[in-house]
Order: structure tokens, then sequence, then C-alpha cells
């Protein structure tokens, strides 16, 4: 690049640095609201309504407020700039809202919310106040219900919700500053039991104990992790476990999270488990059903380039990326955005706000809320609106991020063929 041009670049990012400040009060007061008001997957309405009312109020926005689902909206700016026979540039932006149960916003997605709509009022206004901006832009924020569980991405993404859009951001709060994380793979399943109740104690022969398939269940799969790779992960909880100690419980109810780094390995945990919970039924005379969710979480992928640009632009911002191994190897959580990643070029970095908490705890959710998470969340924005300005202004960066997809999602299918022959071939030798 020119020197000419990367000084006009660097001019450009730090004016969306400062766009983003100039909306910094507003932006806190919509993080707060959203912060205190956590609602669940999926009935997120009052903060669906906030972010709603938000881009509404802001100059220029086109908004659908229930869009594809009830709790979903997006607003589109532009296309402006650049010439008639440009190609427009569709940058996307994602907020999450939805909270915890008991807990609240134990995961930032209040900071979330804000992120995506300050990274995308700070590049609006950029474009909008440069003249003759060189290509023609359209900035798109969805708003993307139900990550903790469900799935909302996914959801949107078999309503064509993301068709159209070039590259696509978010950013999520967390201990340390990262371009990326191994967010896993996961599918979640609830497991009941139906037996028979009895009197405990005076004729417990005529009963079949739900709660023993589902102590049993538990015991085979904490069995099974002796035979599982390192890295795949099973965790649950029994949600029922009866209703009285002298009644032979009649139902019982698990529900459980599989993980595996990739999503070729999730049949395979899935298929292991299910012979866990089955074999306890029948040991136990109890039936069984099994209701897996609609949505299985796909792992993230790496985009080389653009984690590389974020990285670039964080640290001109002061970020400090941890190079701690146990932190950029271990397997993290898992998120629907990893489904996003497999359609679009974008990233999911993690950003430090100000504080040591664990996400998914009380202090989290604390840490969340507080003033100090202000400086950190916005500077996470920023790095965000720079590096959409990178793909915007580098045409051969959003080429180059377009073949990377291309190419881990070809590594992927041959990764899932790979692992669907050797299922066949083991199936066959065991015959």
């Amino acid at each position: 690049m020119a020197q000419h041009a990367t000084d006009t670049l660097l001019e450009l990012k730090q004016k969306v640095g400062s766009c983003i400040d100039e909306a910094k009060d507003r932006l806190h007061r919509l993080s707060k609201d959203i912060w205190s008001c956590p609602e669940l997957a999926y009935e997120e309405r009052k903060s669906h309504d906030r972010l709603v009312t938000f881009f509404s109020e802001e100059k220029g926005w086109t908004v659908d407020s229930h869009y594809k689902l009830e709790t979903a909206f997006r607003a589109i700016w532009g296309p402006v700039g650049g010439k008639e026979n440009n190609n427009v540039i569709n940058v996307g932006f994602l907020c999450e809202y939805d909270a915890l149960p008991g807990i609240g916003h134990a995961c930032g997605h209040n900071l979330i919310a804000e992120i995506g709509a300050a990274a995308a009022i700070g590049l609006k206004a950029l474009v909008e106040h440069t003249p003759d901006f060189p290509v023609p832009v359209q900035v798109t924020v969805l708003g993307t219900p139900a990550e903790e569980d469900g799935g909302g991405k996914i959801d949107l993404i078999r309503e064509r919700a993301f068709d159209g859009m070039d590259v696509v951001f978010m950013a999520h709060p967390s201990q340390e500053d990262a371009s990326w994380l191994p967010d896993v793979a996961e599918h979640d399943v609830i497991v009941r039991y139906h037996g028979k109740a009895s009197h405990a104690a005076a004729y417990p022969w005529e009963g079949v104990n739900a709660l023993d398939a589902a102590v049993l269940a538990y015991n085979n799969l904490s069995v099974l992790r002796q035979q599982l790779k390192p890295d795949w992960r099973i965790h649950g909880i029994i949600k029922h476990g009866g209703v009285k100690p002298n009644i032979i419980p009649a139902y019982t109810e698990l529900e459980y999270y599989l993980r595996t780094p990739l999503r070729k390995d999730l049949p395979t945990i899935k298929a292991k488990a299910e012979m866990c919970f089955r074999a306890a039924a029948m040991a136990t005379g109890c039936e069984v059903e099994l209701e897996f969710a609609r949505n299985a979480f796909h792992n993230v992928l790496r985009n080389p380039t653009l984690h590389g640009l974020y990285e670039v632009n964080g640290k001109a911002l002061g970020m400090e990326f941890t190079t701690d191994e146990d932190v950029l190897k271990n397997t993290s959580g898992s998120t629907d955005f990893g489904n996003v990643s497999f359609i679009v070029p974008g990233i999911h970095p993690y950003f430090y706000i100000g504080s040591d908490a664990l996400n998914h705890t009380e202090e989290y959710t604390v840490a969340a809320g507080d003033d100090k998470a202000q400086f950190y969340t916005l500077r996470a924005a920023k790095a965000l609106a720079m590096t959409a300005l990178d793909v915007l202004l580098c045409p051969e960066l959003l080429q180059r991020a377009r073949e990377e997809l291309k190419e881990a999602n070809l590594k992927e299918e041959r990764a899932l063929r790979g692992a669907s022959e050797a299922k066949h071939c083991g199936g066959a030798a065991q015959h």
C-alpha cells in the first residue's frame, strides 16, 4: 500500500475511534439498561425493544423490529460512497443480549450488544462524513437472541438472515484480550426416564425407579470419560429427581452438554452418550426419551487475515493480547457464532473488561455492569471498526479472508468425510 494511502487509513481509524467516543454516553446507557433487565433466551423483549429504540432514534437507520425471530432485529444504513459501478460491501455487526438464569448478565452480553452498536454507528458516522469515500458501504446490525440457550444465530442462518453480508464482527467479554480462542462444537440433550411410582417402604417391588436410571446414566457417563479424548467434554445435571423419599420416582430428567473441538466429532460423542442413556433404561426397566436440541453449535473457524488485523488494531489501542498457551490452546466454551463462521468471513475475539472474575459467576455479573468495563468495551468496539476499515479500503484483504474461509470449509468437509468413512469401516469390521 502506498504511503499516502496508509496515512489516510490511519487518519480514518483515528476518526472512527473519535466517532465512537462521541456516542459513549448513550452507548453506556444502552448497556446499563440491558444489564439492569436480564432476560433469558428467546424472551429478551425489553432488551430487544431497547436496542430497536436505540437504532430507530439514530439518524439514517432502517430498522426491522422483528426480523425473522420475535426478539431479533435488523438495522441497516447505506449503501453510501463509491462509484456507481462499484460493488457494495456489506459489513455486519452482531449484538447479543440474553442473560443466564439466576445470575443475570454473567457472560456480559450487555457489553456485546454495546460493542455491536458502537462499532456500527462509529463506522456509519465515519463513512457518512468522509467526502468521496472510495467504497460503497452498507452497515448491517443484526440483533441475535438466544446465544446462551437455543442458538438464535443458527435460526437466523436457517432464515437466510446472513445472506449478502461480506464480513461480520462481534466481540465477547473475557478475562484477557485474545483475537481467537478455541470455541468448540456443542450439542445439548434432554433425557427423560419414565418409571412407575410405588410406596418406597410398603411395596417398593411394585415400582420402576426412574431415579435409579438417572443415577446409572450419570455414572455411565462418568465412566465413559476415561475413553474420551482429552479435549472432549460431557457435563450435565439431574434437573428432576423425584418428589418425595417415600415415593419410588416415576419420572426423572437430566440435561447434558456434549462438546468436541471440531463438529466432525459430535456424532461420535453423541452416539457414545446415547448408549449410556439407553443402557440405564434397560438396566432399570424404565422407558427413555432423548431430545437433542434443534440446533448444534459448530466450532469457530479461524480466519488468520481478520484475526491478524484485529490484533494489529488492538495493539495500536493499547490491548495486551494473551500469550498464555494454557488459555490459547485449552478448550473454551461454545457459541452459535461458530455456525456463522462457516458461512461468512468473520471474527469473534475476546476482550478484557477490567476484572479477573470468571464468566458465568455472580462476580462477572457485577463486573459486566461496572462503569470500569466501559473503557475496555469501547476499545474493543474501536478495534472492530478499524478492522472493518482495513477490509473496506484494502480489497485484497477481504478477498484473502474469503479464500481462507473457503479453504477452512474444504478442510472441515474432508474431515467430516474421513470421520464418516472411519465409522463405516469400523462398523463393517465389527460384523
